[in-house]
């Protein structure tokens, strides 16, 4: 299977709740090659709206966060494990994000066979990893998927943006330099692959707000 064909299984997906508060699934951006996948933990009100992960203020922020690391949005792949926006934007519980993860999330990875995974908070850490383990212990150490895929967890942007002073600057660096790792470990296993592109894509110019059907 394609990740084409799976996005049209997504698209027409009513397996839970969540797809009765959403305007619409939410898959995945960027390059389908790409051996680097960044995973978050599901859509807010900005990502239901355009159909786009991590395209709101948390996007944004993790735009900027990737460009001193010499990666761009278009050439690695950003997706959730869960696909759908909770109501209220709450966050979902580990029998909801095992539930979506392994119905969409573990089948991407399959498909796409990434050389890295990162996680963006706990959620992702959690579905990745196993619930014992903790963002603020575990993040930036390297662990392997229960499909064996190479990954490491570092804090969600959305986290970033809830602190302030020098807690903000002291996360923002363990952030950046846990993306190092993530960007150097894949140049040592993909080192032809062309992680940055000349310029940060404009992902609003790239989708459209999606009409509530």
């Amino acid at each position: 299977m394609e990740l084409d064909e799976l996005a049209k299984e997504l698209e027409v997906c009513e397996a839970c709740p969540f797809r009765q508060e959403a305007i619409a699934p939410v898959g995945w951006f960027g390059n389908p090659h790409s051996p680097i996948v960044f995973v978050g933990e599901g859509p807010g009100g900005v990502e239901d709206e355009y159909g786009c992960p991590l395209i709101g203020p948390s996007g944004q922020l993790l735009d900027k966060a990737l460009w001193p690391v010499k990666m761009t949005r278009d050439r690695v792949l950003t997706t959730n494990v869960i696909k759908c926006r909770p109501k209220n934007n709450r966050t979902p519980d580990a029998a909801e994000a095992s539930f979506c993860g392994k119905k969409w999330l573990s089948r991407e990875l399959e498909i796409i066979q990434p050389k890295v995974v990162v996680a963006l908070g706990s959620v992702a850490l959690h579905y990745l990893g196993n619930a014992d383990m903790r963002i603020t212990r575990d993040r930036g150490m390297w662990f392997k998927t229960e499909h064996g895929f190479d990954c490491i967890a570092t804090y969600h942007p959305a986290y970033l943006l809830r602190l302030y002073g020098k807690q903000q600057i002291a996360a923002k660096w363990d952030v950046f330099h846990d993306l190092e790792a993530a960007r150097d470990r894949v140049q040592e296993l993909a080192p032809d692959y062309v992680l940055m592109s000349e310029e940060k894509p404009d992902l609003f110019k790239l989708f459209s707000k999606r009409i509530p059907q």
